[in-house]
């Protein structure tokens, strides 16, 4: 029993320090990775059973302000770090990128703007919490919690060891995504009469499903034999690129074509040549 408990120290003094870039090791959220993981569990906690609990016999809140705000603020900084990721990426190699683990000035915005991604899935938590205090439960999917969850572990991991280099493609990508995904957010809060211009929800999730692909793709290219990049982060990036894509498809599967064949089906049944629109296709996700 001692000598698994010592090797369980051992293995938390690897991960906690022995691996750790001395750069950011003493950043916010980012000494232990127990830090992520309390989180991680304390919000699955609130979004699953704690906060449906409170809202049982609540009615939902009117948080209409409160997104508009919210959605602003997610945009500014989305631009703001998609502006670090392509300065950073002006002067990164696409095929392969070496981490530059030095205090040099461009090595340390670098590994700035890796916390700073980090930071923000911490406040994409929030997109959670709003759907329970609204009682939109059924938008707390396994997709939704999963990909919130995996988030934080991802920013965590590039922010403690892996601060700069080829995995922040990821973040170029997503910070991109993210700027017209929370652009379409703050349209729909604005009310029904600007939803009805909003055809384009579905769209957003082909982007996101063509973002994992590139994701994919470029994390292939560290298997080069002259890539001087942890080849690890292949078993880390691959296999949840691929997974988010076959939940984003289901989704996309389950959203717009079979609730388009439901609707031509339902068209038919009455009669009708012009099948209308699903009502539900720009709901605030």
């Amino acid at each position: 029993m001692a000598t698994l408990i010592g090797k369980v120290i051992d293995g938390y003094n690897t991960l906690t320090y022995t691996w750790a870039d001395e750069r950011t090791k003493d950043w916010f959220l980012v000494g232990s990775p127990l830090v992520p993981l309390a989180v991680i569990y304390l919000y699955l906690k609130l979004v699953k059973d704690w906060g449906p609990k409170f809202m049982e016999n609540r009615q939902p809140f009117d948080l209409k302000n409160t997104l508009l705000v919210y959605n602003i603020v997610q945009v500014i900084y989305s631009i703001y770090l998609f502006y670090e990721a392509t300065f950073v990426w002006s002067n990164y190699s696409f095929v392969c990128q070496p981490i530059d683990f030095s205090r040099s000035p461009a090595a340390m915005r670098a590994a700035r703007a890796c916390w700073l991604y980090y930071m923000a899935k911490y406040t994409e938590l929030l997109d959670t919490v709003f759907f329970v205090l609204r009682k939109k439960n059924n938008q707390v999917s396994f997709l939704h919690l999963y990909h919130h969850s995996m988030m934080i572990v991802c920013g965590f991991i590039g922010s403690k060891y892996l601060a700069g280099g080829h995995g922040t493609f990821l973040g170029l990508i997503n910070t991109f995504v993210h700027i017209i995904m929370y652009s379409y957010y703050l349209l729909t809060a604005l009310g029904p009469n600007v939803q009805k211009y909003l055809w384009w929800k579905k769209h957003i999730t082909r982007m996101q499903m063509f973002q994992f692909c590139l994701v994919f793709l470029h994390s292939l290219l560290i298997l080069r034999k002259d890539c001087d990049y942890p080849k690890f982060v292949v078993g880390l990036l691959t296999p949840n690129a691929m997974f988010f894509y076959f939940l984003f498809n289901d989704f996309y599967q389950s959203a717009y074509n079979k609730r388009k064949a439901n609707a031509a089906k339902l068209a038919a049944e009455n009669g009708n040549a012009q099948p209308t629109q699903a009502t539900d296709e720009n709901k605030t996700e």
